[in-house]
């Protein structure tokens, strides 16, 4: 009897030891481990804030020429090629001249037969002149038969018609003869501007024809200045204008700033100015709009090259050497600018209210309720994803 009573007890012991072991671990699965995450914090300091437009751009030479041929035939003769730099007037091609040179004999062949034809005009009408005065004088004295007076009047005026006639052909030999020796000029291909060479489009023993469009030879380009020209999206339009700073990094170096201030805005996309793109036409606006800026860059050192990717940053506002706080503390908003956070300050944690100016996404300028030297709570991991 005694054991059965024992080991009743024994029994129930261990019952109610499990029961609370269970409900012990339940409890702190259930309660969240406060101390276990340590505050994140960090030194309000000073620096710059900037706040700016994010665009893409394409470089383009500041002055780029493609240098064709106004004549027609075999390209002879290449004198630079590509990569070279050339001085404005300096020979780059030339073009085989013997059709431009028949041409211009022909021409001047055509001009000395009508100068031959005006003198040969000038002296019969300087005979008929002289027959018209002789029958005029007997015409006077009653000796001319009349018919002979008429006659002689119309061989006078019809031979002052045809020297009008051999003017006019003088002036259309004259004419054609310029034009021979101009397209005579043409196979001689110079360069129009001091520049490099970028590429050559035309090779040697290829025959151009210029009769519809006029072929390009070669390409030249001053790149001591390059364009950069921007796409700005439409929602960010309105924040952009003529004299405003930016910097800029091409893909191919990111650790190289340069810094340029915008030239020019574009009023309209491109697709606006298209009368033949589709979605002016039919009325319907385009999924994306996007507005071309374009700015200079010195390019001196000749790092950047003709159609690299450029990230551009256009400054919208600016605040050089002020408090900054992590925009991650800020926490609780009242009215436009205006921020709770949390101050710990010997080893206690307050809240606090801030005045906030600009912010790049990253930290948020402080105007009012910080010190150089405090030290901000952010928010914790869960809670920036509660946001």
């Amino acid at each position: 009897m005694f054991n059965w009573k024992k080991r009743k007890l024994i029994v129930a012991v261990l019952l109610i030891v499990t029961v609370v072991g269970i409900s012990s671990l339940f409890w702190l699965w259930l309660t969240p481990d406060t101390g276990s995450q340590p505050e994140v914090t960090e030194t309000v300091i000073r620096g710059d804030i900037e706040k700016n437009v994010l665009a893409t751009g394409i470089l383009k030479p500041a002055l780029q020429v493609n240098v064709g041929a106004q004549a027609n035939g075999q390209l002879k003769k290449l004198y630079v090629k590509q990569g070279d730099f050339v001085k404005r007037g300096q020979l780059l091609a030339e073009i085989d001249p013997t059709l431009q040179e028949n041409e211009l004999r022909k021409s001047r062949a055509e001009l000395q037969s009508s100068l031959a034809q005006k003198d040969a005009t000038e002296a019969l009408l300087k005979q008929y002149q002289l027959e018209l005065k002789r029958q005029q004088m007997m015409n006077r004295d009653g000796a001319a038969v009349q018919s002979d007076v008429d006659k002689a009047a119309s061989q006078y005026a019809s031979q002052v018609a045809q020297l009008r006639v051999n003017e006019a052909q003088i002036t259309q030999s004259q004419m054609a003869l310029e034009t021979a020796k101009a397209n005579l000029g043409y196979t001689r291909i110079l360069a129009p501007i001091d520049g490099e060479v970028l590429g050559i489009v035309t090779k040697e023993g290829q025959t151009i024809v210029s009769s519809q469009t006029v072929p390009t030879i070669l390409v030249l380009a001053n790149v001591d200045i390059m364009t950069v020209h921007t796409r700005i999206s439409e929602t960010d339009i309105l924040k952009v204008h003529v004299g405003q700073p930016l910097w800029f990094y091409v893909v191919a170096d990111p650790q190289h700033r340069y810094e340029s201030v915008m030239d020019a805005i574009q009023e309209a996309p491109n697709e606006a100015l298209q009368d033949d793109n589709p979605a002016t036409t039919s009325g319907q606006q385009p999924s994306a709009v996007y507005y071309n800026g374009v700015f200079d860059i010195n390019n001196s050192t000749r790092q950047l090259r003709t159609s690299m990717t450029a990230q551009v940053f256009i400054v919208t506002a600016q605040a050089k050497n002020v408090l900054k706080v992590p925009v991650s503390a800020l926490g609780q908003q009242q009215g436009k600018d205006k921020y709770q956070l949390l101050v710990k300050q010997d080893g206690k944690i307050q809240p606090r209210w801030v005045s906030i100016g600009i912010n790049d996404r990253r930290y948020a300028e402080v105007k009012e309720g910080l010190k150089e030297g405090d030290i901000v709570v952010l928010a914790q991991l869960e809670d920036r994803h509660g946001q």
